[in-house]
């Protein structure tokens, strides 16, 4: 019988010639680069790799590699003259990612490159286009995106453990000092000798987190992203940004809000969080720890992350998918091209800042920047977009002026979230001499929007923004039910010659769907009534869009006791030593649900600039007969309306609209309820 080779009984014949270990070449070596030798030795000693070579132009101390290991000075040298690898990383400065990568592939080697893979986006399509060429494989450095935490939270969200998505945030409070921007050339720029390079908190520091979200978000190629908007701030007398919101648009319908900063006090944890009717899935990559929130309860669960580059090895030797290709990193790289082109990082002036510590140890702290990132993850809204002092001034739609000053901006609604229910709204609202007395977009309730018109249930749509308060479930619950409202028509006249300007409005406000429900005709005036003192009016028509009956309701006309509010709605800033008062009675509790003439709301206020707090006095001033009850907050949040629907629902019925009418004091000081009776004697005489 003739002997049989094993191969031909199963056992393949090249079982007795193990494969080859991989050929490692590092670039780089020193700052991130000594995380990768580290990370080398490891799997080298578990007989899973072989450190063939090094390239750098300041070569490591003698003693610190193995005598085996070529050095080289270059990328260039080590490929023409290196003992031959089959990976190479590239731990070198952002510039330089591109060019070494296409290097590498056309010398026929697969690549793992540090985040992010190129600093524009024409450089990561040549990057794309030599590692079609070649078929060489990319792995970018992202190591979150190893995590097994991301298919555990997309299997969460399956099943629906937090309801139907609203949005996704990714926060980050980071500090970096003076000297952090010392450790080479190419730290804190936006451009060096011409050369791209686009350092930043969102490209660099914080990467991690946009990528992360991004993932979750369901953004991975270029095609993934629909939009970028890029809101760009610089503490550190660099050239690139430290502190900045990223608005990101998928090609889905998700967004995703990017809030970061390297100018914390404190330096916590990132996390990127996932917001949803039922709850909120948070994951702190940095640590592979997720944080499940839902009614029932929380929990935590821990989980593990795959290295990268055993993962780019195991895709050689298996084919395995690569957890972080290049071309699954094209998302990212559409943000990075955002921040590249978008105007300069605006600085934020020494006031909003304080320095700690000394010498290249000190970093600067941006003031109240804990609440500022909370109440842009909150609100998917820029800073710009938040009045924040020292923000980009964004122009409202349209000014109130008296006397050459503006005294009210006027917002149309179009950068709200469409949970908060886009609509017109006054802001700011400032007293004669400045002080704003109006507040939106608060971190409390991000749907409270200055001084307008609102509803929470008009035909069971949401006009008010937020969760919904139904009979049925009897508390708030999220809902696919927020309604907007547009203009169709205005027309304003400005303030002159002792005439009040006016702002003449028809408004439509129309279901998810985009069916119109209501026509609103609404007038805005404006006058001055004495020094110090200008009063604001609003009419306002409700009308149903078609020919049948709308009900306009409230949470206290389904259930919620005293929840009475919708109709005229005022939302005031953060305010000390608030009094309310009516001509009967004082505070909260005692003017909450009474129906009087008049309301008076005093306190000290913040001015414009973040000076010394100003005093002023807001009177509501009811229409004759008005049997509609006041709603206030002060304890909970500061906060005034009349209520149109307090306990039982109004019905607009065609050719029956519903009217209503207020006007508003708006006077500099502290006034006493005297004051507050003479003034409104005063402005009744001039009317």
């Amino acid at each position: 019988m003739t002997q049989q080779s094993t191969a031909e009984h199963g056992t393949p014949a090249a079982a007795a010639t193990p494969p080859a270990i991989p050929r490692i070449a590092l670039v780089g070596v020193h700052g991130f680069g000594e995380r990768h030798l580290a990370n080398l030795t490891r799997l080298e000693a578990a007989s899973a790799l072989e450190l063939v070579a090094v390239a750098d132009p300041n070569p490591p101390e003698p003693g610190k590699l193995a005598g085996s290991v070529a050095v080289f000075p270059t990328l260039d040298a080590l490929l023409a003259d290196g003992p031959g690898a089959d990976v190479v990383i590239l731990a070198t400065p952002i510039q330089t990612h591109a060019p070494l990568a296409i290097a590498a592939l056309a010398a026929g080697v697969d690549v793992y490159v540090e985040k992010p893979p190129a600093a524009s986006l024409a450089r990561f399509q040549d990057m794309l286009a030599a590692a079609e060429a070649s078929g060489g494989r990319v792995q970018v450095g992202f190591q979150s995106l190893g995590s097994t935490a991301l298919p555990a939270i997309r299997e969460l969200v399956a099943a629906g453990t937090i309801g139907d998505v609203l949005g996704l945030s990714a926060t980050g409070q980071w500090l970096r000092t003076k000297g952090y921007f010392k450790r080479s050339r190419w730290a804190g720029k936006r451009n060096l000798g011409g050369v791209d390079v686009v350092d930043g908190v969102a490209t660099n520091a914080l990467a991690h987190a946009v990528a992360t979200g991004l993932h979750l978000a369901g953004a991975h190629t270029l095609a993934d992203v629909a939009s970028v908007e890029a809101d760009l701030y610089r503490a550190h007398h660099t050239e690139s940004d430290d502190t900045s919101v990223l608005r990101v648009r998928t090609a889905t319908g998700t967004t995703l809000l990017c809030a970061l900063t390297l100018c914390a006090p404190t330096q916590l944890d990132p996390s990127v969080t996932i917001h949803g009717t039922r709850g909120e899935i948070t994951l702190f990559y940095t640590r592979d720890e997720v944080l499940i929130s839902t009614p029932d309860g929380e929990e935590r669960q821990q989980h593990t992350r795959t290295d990268l580059l055993e993962n780019l090895l195991a895709a050689r030797a298996t084919g395995v998918p690569l957890l972080s290709s290049l071309a699954d990193t094209g998302a990212f790289t559409a943000v990075l091209e955002a921040i590249r082109t978008a105007p300069d990082p605006q600085a934020i002036p020494d006031a909003h800042l304080t320095w700690e510590g000394e010498g290249d140890d000190a970093h600067p702290v941006v003031h109240g920047i804990a609440g500022l990132i909370d109440r842009a993850a909150k609100s998917q809204a820029t800073f710009a977009e938040l009045g924040v002092p020292w923000a980009r001034s964004l122009p409202p739609a349209r000014t109130l002026k008296l006397s050459g000053h503006t005294v009210a901006g006027y917002q149309d609604g179009s950068r709200i979230r469409a949970v908060s229910s886009p609509r017109p709204y006054l802001h700011p609202v400032r007293t004669a001499a400045g002080t704003v007395v109006t507040d939106h977009q608060p971190l409390d309730h991000v749907w409270h929007l200055g001084a307008g018109v609102a509803l929470q249930d008009v035909d069971g749509i949401n006009f008010w923004g937020g969760r919904t308060y139904t009979r049925a479930a009897g508390q708030y619950v999220w809902r696919p039910d927020h309604g907007s409202i547009t203009v169709t028509a205005a027309a304003q006249t400005d303030a002159a010659d002792g005439k009040p300007g006016t702002l003449q409005e028809t408004l439509s406000w129309q279901g998810p769907d985009g069916t119109p429900v209501l026509v609103e005709e609404r007038t805005w005036s404006w006058s001055g009534v004495g020094p110090g003192v200008w009063q604001l009016g609003l009419d306002f028509a409700l009308s149903p869009a078609g020919g049948h009956p709308v009900s306009l309701g409230s949470p206290g006309s389904n259930g919620r006791h005293e929840g009475g509010y919708g109709g005229f709605f005022w939302r005031f800033p953060a305010c000390t030593d608030a009094s309310v008062r009516t001509a009967a009675s004082e505070g909260e509790s005692a003017v909450h649900g009474s129906v009087a003439p008049w309301l008076a709301w005093s306190g000290s206020f913040t001015t414009d600039d973040g000076g010394a707090a100003a005093g002023a006095t807001l009177v509501f001033l009811a229409e004759t007969g008005s049997t509609d009850p006041w709603f206030v907050r002060v304890d909970g949040y500061p906060g005034v309306g009349q209520s149109l629907a307090w306990d039982t629902p109004v019905i607009a019925t065609p050719g029956n609209p519903v009217r209503r009418r207020v006007t508003v004091l708006v006077a500099d000081g502290i006034l006493g309820t005297p004051d507050i009776e003479a003034l409104i004697k005063q402005q009744r005489d001039l009317t």
